[in-house]
Order: structure tokens, then sequence, then C-alpha cells
């Protein structure tokens, strides 16, 4: 009966054996009132092809097709305010359906999950119809990319700031998830050829490096704390699920990667305060600073989520902040980010005083890639 209401629904065209690159945005129809969702799914199904996750395009694609099946969700999708690119909504759904298919709510899923083939789009439409209600719930929430791979290219940057000033860090961090990039530090890095980082560490990484190799220099951590809208707690095991379930799920290393951060944290609790990140920023920077310490920002792949007079608030705090330093008491800047048009990952240093500010490298949006400049 399941196999007829989906042949009626969807139509003979649908189940045929059609790729991604068949389903493109500017086939959908402009009066369906779920185009923009399906075409926000099929963008980041090539996204995630383009970097080398075949099966989660697969999962995205069905989600696209199936979306009617998930009333609940649909409306979510349907009514959503505001850029849906920003929100990261496609990967909210990609999240809630990982989430769905690790606790094995729902069999056909868990075990498209677990052999990476089969019927993607039965085991969506199982899914979307026995657990609607569980996945609208969990797109509610932001997105929790505590990618540590990012660690990388942060830390290759802190090391040219640390050369600069030749202090400590007190490292402040904007939108920090469970912290885990807090931890940077600690963890064991080859960039490019140069070992960095703490060589006995259980957390490994080493992206793809392109371009000259950064100068090692040791990072001393003076404190490190940051801020979230919704921090996530290492020690709670509902919190490392959701965070388990935002790596796409044929990235086995990414996976081990953050699994083995998680260990690393719960015997080193990164520090990390719920608040808005202007409001903090701007109270942590007014703070006095003490001399021979370097305070430096960080942020990954977290400007995005905030609207412009947040943006607007925060290059205020830095500007204040900046006429301030001097070089007993130097400010950093260093950022992970898309650049305003959304074409490419920047890595970006500002130092003050002075207010220097250069690019530094281009990396991946999750940190497997680096194309150094330095």
């Amino acid at each position: 009966m399941v196999r007829k209401r989906l042949a009626k629904d969807i139509g003979p065209v649908f189940l045929s054996k059609l790729t991604p690159a068949t389903l493109l945005p500017h086939a959908l129809d402009e009066h369906d009132p779920l185009a923009a969702a399906r075409a926000d799914l099929f963008r980041q199904a090539q996204a995630a092809c383009a970097l080398g996750s075949p099966f989660v395009r697969d999962v995205l694609v069905a989600a696209a097709r199936q979306l009617p099946r998930a009333p609940l969700l649909s409306m979510r999708l349907a009514i959503w305010q505001g850029d849906r690119a920003s929100a990261a909504m496609a990967l909210r759904v990609n999240g809630a359906l990982h989430a769905l298919a690790r606790s094995g709510e729902v069999a056909s899923l868990s075990a498209l999950y677990a052999a990476r083939s089969g019927d993607t789009d039965r085991a969506i439409a199982d899914a979307f119809e026995a657990a609607d209600a569980t996945l609208a719930q969990f797109v509610d929430g932001p997105t929790q990319t505590n990618e540590v791979a990012r660690s990388a290219a942060l830390h290759a940057g802190l090391m040219l700031a640390a050369e600069r000033f030749g202090h400590p860090l007190e490292l402040l961090e904007i939108g920090s998830s469970a912290g885990l990039n807090l931890n940077l530090a600690r963890y064991a890095y080859c960039l490019g050829g140069t070992s960095a980082g703490d060589p006995a560490s259980t957390v490994r990484i080493a992206p793809h490096w392109h371009g000259p190799a950064p100068r090692r220099h040791p990072l001393r951590i003076a404190s490190a704390t940051g801020v979230d809208l919704t921090p996530l707690d290492v020690a709670d095991p509902e919190c490392c699920e959701r965070l388990l379930a935002f790596v796409w799920a044929d990235r086995d290393d990414r996976m081990v990667q953050l699994q083995a951060a998680i260990r690393l944290a719960r015997l080193h609790p990164p520090r990390v305060e719920r608040g808005d990140a202007a409001d903090w920023l701007d109270a942590q920077l007014s703070r006095p600073q003490s001399a021979g310490i370097t305070r430096a920002v960080i942020h990954s792949m977290v400007r995005q989520y905030l609207d412009a007079a947040t943006r607007a608030r925060i290059a205020r705090a830095f500007a204040q902040a900046g006429a301030r330093a001097d070089e007993r008491h130097p400010l950093v800047h260093l950022f992970y980010e898309w650049d305003e048009g959304r074409r490419k990952v920047e890595l970006v240093l500002t130092t003050w005083p002075h207010g220097e500010t250069r690019l530094l490298a281009h990396p991946d949006p999750y940190g497997d890639r680096v194309s150094w400049i330095g």
C-alpha cells in the first residue's frame, strides 16, 4: 500500500533511476509551496557531492523529493523567514535525518545509513512518515558543526600572532558550540610538513595543505573562553549526539576526529558561556587587559548566522578595543569565514596596534584543505 501511495504522490518520472544532476532547482515547479526548500536541499546536495560526500547528496535529493510526506517539517521549511543558506536549513535537515538514523527509531533509515546504499527514497519516505514531529523539532535548533579540523588553519594563524607579539594568548571565541576549538593548543597538527601543537595528543589533524608551510611557533594559552547562544556540554550524551549528527554520515574520518576531541574535552572542559555574541564580546574587550598578554578573538563559520546589526556592533567593539591596543596590550582578530559573496572561505588575521589585516589562507568549509598564503 505504501509503495502504491508513493507512485501516486510523486509520479512515475520520479520512480525512474534519476540522478541528482537531472533534478536541479531550475526544474522545480515555481508554484510549488516547497520549491524554495527543495531548491535549497538540491544546492546543498551538490555542495556535499563536490566536497566528497555522495551519500549525503543522495539523502538530500531524496529528502527534497519526499518532503510532502513530512507535513510538520515541510511547514517549518516553507514558512522560514530569512536567508535559508545563512540559516543552513538544508544542513539542519541532513543533521535531523542522521540523528534519527543513529537512534534506530526507523529501521529502514538506520539500515540505509549503515550500508550507505539501498533504496534511499523509500528509507527517507519511511522516516518522514514515522518521525515527522521529531525531525521538525530538530530543525528548529541551530546547526552545531563544531568541526575540529578547522583548528588547523586557526592554529597556523595564531602562530603568526604569537610570533609577532611573543606573548601568551587570552583566547576568546564567538560561536563556540561545545568549545572544542578552544582546546586547539591540545591537538597535534601536520601543517604542510610543519608539526605543531601537542605531539602526544589523541586528536591529530593533517589537512591537505597547499602552499608554503607556516613557521612553527609554540602557542602559550593563558586562558580560553567562548560564547554561544545555545552552548553544548560535552558531558551531556544528548549534546554529544547532536554534535555527531551534524557530521556527514559518509565521513568516518571526521566522526573519529570529533569523538576524540569530545573525549579530550571531557578531560579538559572548555569554558563556554551562554549569551549574545556582540554583548559578550563588548564586555570581554572592555575588561582591563594584563600587560604582556595578547588578547585573541577567533571565530569559524559563524558570521553567516549573525544579523547586520550584530555584525555592526562587533565591528564597533573591535574598533574601540583596537584604538586602546599597544605593544604591551595587543589585540588579534582571526576569523575563518565565507567571503561576502559566499564564493570562498577566507582565513583573515588583523592585529592591533596599527590595525594590519592579512589574508592568510583559503581553507575549505570543513578544514579538509588549506590553501596557505601566509
